[in-house]
């Protein structure tokens, strides 16, 4: 019986099918998707101007202030915005969000090299890469609470910036990938259990 179970098991390895149009596309929707989020939040970052209140531009890097002649006179030094603890919440904002780019570069690589070079270790990357891109997702929702929360006397809805809605989009998206990826990782590995007979 041990003989036929492993001619059987040899016969369900050859007919195994290879990887199909349909999972291969979301995978590779994914890692687009991903990658998108990647863009979105560092463009983000880098810019910086998250809530506009009044004549007033408050945001990671600098402080606004548009003056009478419609000028816009920015400024490093953060105490300047009158906000109590502005220089610490900041750099925990900021903080947070850059760590969640560089975790989502390192995660959307290993996504990316899963797919390229497949071998017995392609499953592993890819679940790796998906769990980087969920703790991108909780990084970077820890940076957009601790800027509302800091300029919660002054927040409005109205008042967030197209980049504070890039922020908020690419971490909705991290988190979407990565419970992707970890979903159709699950649900596709059926294929590399051993059958029992």
């Amino acid at each position: 019986m041990t003989a036929i179970a492993v001619q059987a098991q040899k016969l369900l390895a050859q007919k195994r099918p290879a990887k199909s149009f349909f999972e291969s596309c979301i995978r590779s929707l994914i890692i687009l998707c991903a990658a998108f989020a990647v863009v979105l939040s560092s463009i983000s970052i880098c810019d910086g101007h998250w809530l506009l209140v009044k004549n007033q531009l408050f945001g990671l890097w600098h402080f606004c202030a548009f003056t009478n002649n419609s000028e816009l006179n920015c400024f490093t030094d953060l105490h300047l915005a009158q906000v109590d603890g502005v220089a610490v919440g900041m750099v925990l904002a900021r903080s947070m969000g850059a760590l969640a780019v560089v975790v989502a570069i390192f995660g959307l690589e290993l996504l990316i090299v899963s797919q390229v070079c497949e071998d017995a270790h392609s499953r592993g990357k890819w679940a790796m890469g998906s769990i980087l891109i969920l703790i991108s997702f909780a990084f970077s929702s820890m940076g957009l609470f601790s800027f509302v929360i800091l300029f919660k006397d002054q927040v409005t809805f109205t008042g967030f910036t197209l980049m504070f809605w890039c922020e908020f989009t690419s971490s909705f998206l991290f988190f979407l990938n990565g419970i992707s990826g970890l979903h159709i990782n699950s649900i596709t590995n059926q294929w590399n259990e051993p059958k029992n007979f």
